[in-house]
């Protein structure tokens, strides 16, 4: 099953969200994943180049499903 992914976002990186997910005709949480897939990974190696990236962001938070 498919994990969950919580972004908290500020009202001012909120709105520039809905922003540019309206200019790309797109609801807000479809263009979040396309944003997401948009970064592609393949192997293990693009996965810790991800996550280096964005260790310490506490605005995410993954949780599993239950």
């Amino acid at each position: 099953m498919p994990a969950v992914l919580t972004v908290r976002l500020s009202k001012e990186e909120q709105g520039i969200l809905a922003k540019r997910s309206k200019r790309a005709g797109m609801k807000k949480a479809t263009f979040v994943r396309k944003l997401i897939r948009d970064e592609e990974i393949v192997t293990g190696a693009d996965l810790l180049a991800w996550a280096s990236r964005h260790a310490g962001d506490k605005r995410l938070r993954i949780s599993p499903r239950k």
